[in-house]
């Protein structure tokens, strides 16, 4: 694979993921804007549907999603690797990108759209049409940005109530990466796993590039600053090693205790929820969204989208769970125990599925 195209934006929260990976990784790659016209003339004459990041190689070969990106690029190119050899930093790896990809996307919405709106408007705006003048650009952008600010209401921002228990959930998050990136350059060493790549999608594109999040994340966390500041530059050293035995740090502990208090109790419904929906609709495929169900953040009760594509990343941490044998299932499950994760442990897999398009299928 060589000659790599990528198309997407500074403020896509999946770009950044896919671009951070690709810097890191010395792969020399252009890329493109994603505009009204290359979404028109690019995108979707070659994906079908209107998305970014896309990455397409020098062999006319597609892809998207930005897992699939990074996946399919581990296979083939060279240099270190970002999944740990030992089973319990693979499955903390899983983990935190499944965390990073499907759960910080709430704060990250509610942010842009309830606290840097105007800045995102126009942003969108000079993206679709760089050579727009400042007001049309202005109107594209409020054209353009409508169902992104309607996806922090759907994601659960839709109360003041709810809005404050964003961010009180966020900003103790920060406190505790702060700590952690104090102490260890990155997730799990000194060399960044998926679990950095997940994660640097929603702080970096959102909350670090975004003016009034990223004086907050400034203000209150340099630390995470910093650790931004280390994937986003290119000449970040290509190497360091994960931490030694297997190790998960503990000052990553309030993370997954997080984690498993906010994000596994709406993913455990979600699986429930999921295989009723496929019994009442046998054969259909599976949309974006089936439906809406309650949530608990900070005390605070709201209600969000259903989201099978989340199914599809539980998946596949619970693939690396199901994975792991004798005493390295022993200590994953010790590890687990640890940071509050028994109901991951025990959580009954639902239905199995695979990626299709923007969306997810039942795999029969």
């Amino acid at each position: 694979m060589d000659h790599f195209i990528l198309y997407g934006s500074p403020i896509s929260y999946f770009t950044g993921k896919v671009r951070a990976y690709l810097d890191w990784k010395r792969v020399a790659y252009r890329e493109v804007l994603s505009s009204a016209e290359v979404y028109r003339d690019v995108i979707l004459p070659k994906v079908g549907f209107p998305v970014i990041p896309v990455l397409e190689t020098g062999r006319g070969e597609v892809l998207q999603d930005s897992t699939d990106i990074i996946e399919t690029l581990e296979q083939h190119i060279g240099g270190p690797s970002i999944t740990p050899v030992g089973g319990v930093q693979r499955l903390a790896a899983a983990l935190l990108e499944l965390y990073g990809d499907e759960w910080l996307v709430i704060p990250a919405m509610h942010y842009r759209w309830h606290h840097n709106r105007d800045w995102a408007l126009r942003a969108f705006g000079e993206l679709n049409a760089p050579g727009a003048t400042p007001d049309e650009q202005w109107a594209i952008g409020s054209k353009r940005a409508g169902p992104f600010a309607q996806a922090a209401v759907l994601l659960g921002a839709s109360t003041p109530e709810m809005q404050a228990a964003i961010e009180r959930s966020y900003e103790a998050l920060l406190a505790e990466l702060d700590a952690h990136f104090q102490a260890v350059p990155y997730a799990l060493g000194s060399r960044p796993s998926m679990a950095d790549f997940g994660l640097y999608g929603p702080l970096y594109a959102h909350q670090y590039r975004d003016p009034a999040s990223g004086a907050l994340m400034r203000r209150a966390a340099p630390n995470v600053v910093r650790w931004v500041q280390r994937l986003e530059s290119q000449t970040t050293p290509l190497g360091g090693d994960f931490l030694p035995h297997d190790e998960v740090p503990a000052s990553l502990d309030p993370v997954f205790r997080r984690q498993m208090r906010e994000q596994l109790p709406v993913l455990a419904d979600s699986v429930a929820r999921l295989r009723d929906w496929l019994a009442a609709h046998p054969s259909e495929p599976v949309p974006r969204a089936i439906g809406k169900h309650g949530f608990l953040l900070e005390g605070v009760e709201g209600e969000r989208i259903i989201r099978p594509y989340s199914l599809w990343m539980l998946q596949r941490a619970r693939d690396v769970y199901r994975s792991l044998g004798g005493a390295d299932r022993e200590r994953a499950d010790v590890w687990l125990d640890r940071v509050g994760g028994q109901g991951f442990r025990l959580l009954p897999d639902g239905p199995r599925l695979r990626r299709s398009g923007l969306s997810v299928a039942e795999d029969r």
